[in-house]
């Protein structure tokens, strides 16, 4: 099979879909693999490091995109509208609930499209291939966090750590999943005080075996969002809902009642995010201020440590990506898990949990 590998087009995003020792792998597998001049440069990969692998270099999008197995990282833009043809499968983060007009684009085009944050395993929301995003942004959801509380970056001046003498920083986790437990690893590594809020009771007894009483555990409900939100220093959004939007847990009228230079950091942003006043921003102009508070909405915030994630993300996307080159379309009859990130397919959103989102494109 041909793979196309596009460089990403998203503001400052410099991972990319396939890194060379993927490509290694497809190459030896008989497959032709088409990567973009320059797709691997933000994460450290020179075009001769895939010619190695035995890629082929080709200048220009239109030659990466015109292949049958399209493997990216981040959702097609508008300038990539174009390229989405029939007969492809489009394998990358879709995030869909939150993009009509994406969904309107892939319908419209014929192509296949696969989600990789609705690949899901037996179980109770196992994502293979969203998980080691969730982890690198997770951790960096307090590191950016920490950074925006300094004054000179609108923040209140507080050291989440705090020093002898001085109470520390507070930061407050809206859910206990992936997203959730790695920012309060971070968070309690730094000395912070730490509540995690989540509805899973199961969920918050595993927490507890992790932490003890290094975080404070609380069932998550309006009056306990409330009286958490209003101290916090930095609150990070991590509710996640497969496939669907996120919950508006923080209202306007909250947001208000935090003190002024407080840091909101919404890692459900590309899902709608779970703050009311939060929206989209990018890595060029990541945070705004509303309400007197430091909002943070960069929803590819694992782009800002490509190295890592590019190979985080191919550890767990290639055995789908091997599956789809040798068997193609049939390769959703056979994995169960791949068939579930299914979201677009033969002019038709076939996602349960999007099609919800969206009842009037369901037909």
């Amino acid at each position: 099979m041909e793979i196309g590998v596009p460089r990403e087009t998203k503001d400052q995003e410099f991972r990319v879909g396939l890194s060379p020792s993927s490509v290694r792998v497809l190459t030896e597998n008989g497959h032709s693999v088409f990567v973009q001049s320059q797709a691997g440069n933000g994460a450290g990969f020179t075009d001769e490091d895939y010619s190695n692998a035995g890629a082929e270099i080709v200048s220009n999008p239109d030659a990466a995109w015109c292949r049958e197995l399209i493997v990216k990282v981040k959702e097609p833009l508008k300038s990539e509208y174009s390229f989405l043809a029939k007969g492809q499968i489009l394998f990358t983060y879709l995030h869909l609930a939150a993009d009509r007009q994406l969904i309107e684009h892939l319908i419209d085009s014929g192509i296949c499209a696969i989600a990789y944050e609705t690949v899901e395993l037996p179980g109770a929301n196992k994502l293979p291939l969203l998980s080691p995003m969730s982890i690198i942004a997770g951790r960096l959801s307090v590191q950016f966090g920490a950074r925006f509380l300094e004054r000179q970056q609108g923040g209140r001046g507080v050291l989440l750590g705090g020093v002898p003498g001085v109470k520390p920083g507070k930061v407050v986790i809206l859910g206990g999943g992936v997203v959730g437990t790695e920012a309060a690893k971070i968070a309690i590594g730094m000395g912070a005080a730490v509540q995690i809020l989540d509805v899973n009771v199961e969920r918050l007894n595993y927490l507890e075996t992790l932490f003890g009483f290094r975080a404070e555990l609380l069932y998550s409900n309006s009056a306990h969002i409330e009286a958490a939100v209003r101290e916090a220093d930095l609150l990070i959004g991590a509710v996640l809902v497969p496939g669907r939007k996120a919950p508006i847990l923080v209202p306007r009228n909250l947001v208000e009642k935090m003190r002024p230079g407080s840091v909101i950091v919404d890692v459900a942003v590309d899902q709608g995010g779970c703050v009311e006043t939060l929206h989209a921003t990018s890595h060029t102009n990541p945070t705004y201020i509303d309400e007197g508070v430091v909002h943070y909405g960069v929803p590819n915030m694992p782009g800002a440590v490509p190295w890592t994630a590019t190979q985080a993300l191919n550890n767990s996307t290639l055995p789908y990506v091997v599956q789809l080159a040798n068997l193609g379309i049939k390769a959703l009859e056979v994995n169960p898990a791949l068939a579930k990130g299914l979201n677009v397919q033969n002019y038709r959103l076939v996602h349960s949990a999007v099609r919800e989102v969206f009842p009037d494109l369901a037909n």
